[in-house]
């Protein structure tokens, strides 16, 4: 009996220490990978966890968490790929708006061109540049937010013929950075980047386009970790790091 009882216990000690061995895999849109990494520090500083955090486009994830990829929390940059993921029984529940994003163009600092968020001023520096940065629309909400903007202020013409594409949005900006492109349009929080902003001037643009609002989802049976992240989202702690980057915050 007591040798029973000893199999017990550390037959459930054996499977706790699995539960929380088990890597919690997090996939992040490529705009929030500034803000995500302090999220991130401050989240671990509280709970000891093994996070796989990867950053890339919205509509890989989504295409990849379609297809079965072993993700456990899906943070995007949209509604549209949570909810679409959703309608699919893939995740638990419609997850939760946690934050609403801006468009910025920034404009590399060796190349001379002036911004603001006038249409003249960025007329003038869609004519003055050589190439133009924007994320793929197809696969990255801002990507589709930055076509959209164009089109309301009529520069899409204009602009369409210098573009270079780029998977995701920190692509994007990264081709401004290293000299790729003159100009790009990018997410304010990229925008506001320490590392972003020594390099390039930035336009806020806050018209023109739909209120890009970030969506969160949990995938089903997602590790306890993946939960307590989620949550964690939504603390005041969170926010706080959010709205340092140019994100309002949905309530």
């Amino acid at each position: 009996m007591i040798i029973r009882k000893l199999f017990l216990i550390l037959t459930c000690c054996l499977v706790t220490g699995i539960a929380n061995a088990q890597t919690t895999y997090v996939v992040v849109a490529a705009n929030m990978k500034d803000a995500f990494i302090e999220i991130q520090n401050q989240f671990q500083k509280e709970n000891k966890s093994d996070l796989k955090v990867i950053y890339g486009s919205s509509g890989n994830f989504a295409s990849q968490i379609m297809n079965g990829a072993p993700f456990h929390l899906f943070i995007s940059a949209d509604e549209q790929y949570p909810l679409e993921l959703f309608k699919k029984g893939k995740t638990v529940n419609e997850g939760a708006v946690y934050a609403i994003g801006k468009l910025a163009l920034i404009a590399s600092r060796n190349k001379g061109i002036a911004l603001d968020d006038s249409r003249e001023k960025i007329a003038d520096a869609i004519k003055k540049a050589n190439k133009i940065a924007l994320a793929k629309p197809e696969l990255a909400p801002y990507g589709r937010a930055s076509v959209e903007y164009l089109k309301a202020i009529n520069l899409w013409e204009l602009a369409n013929t210098k573009i270079v594409y780029a998977d995701n949005i920190a692509m994007a900006a990264m081709f401004v950075t290293t000299g790729s492109a003159d100009i790009g349009f990018t997410a304010l929080s990229i925008a506001k980047s320490p590392s972003v902003t020594k390099q390039v001037s930035s336009a806020e643009l806050n018209d023109g386009y739909q209120p890009i609002k970030q969506r969160m989802v949990l995938i089903k049976n997602p590790t306890p970790d993946a939960v307590r992240l989620y949550e964690f989202m939504r603390t005041p702690k969170a926010k706080e790091i959010l709205h340092s980057y140019g994100y309002s915050i949905s309530n």
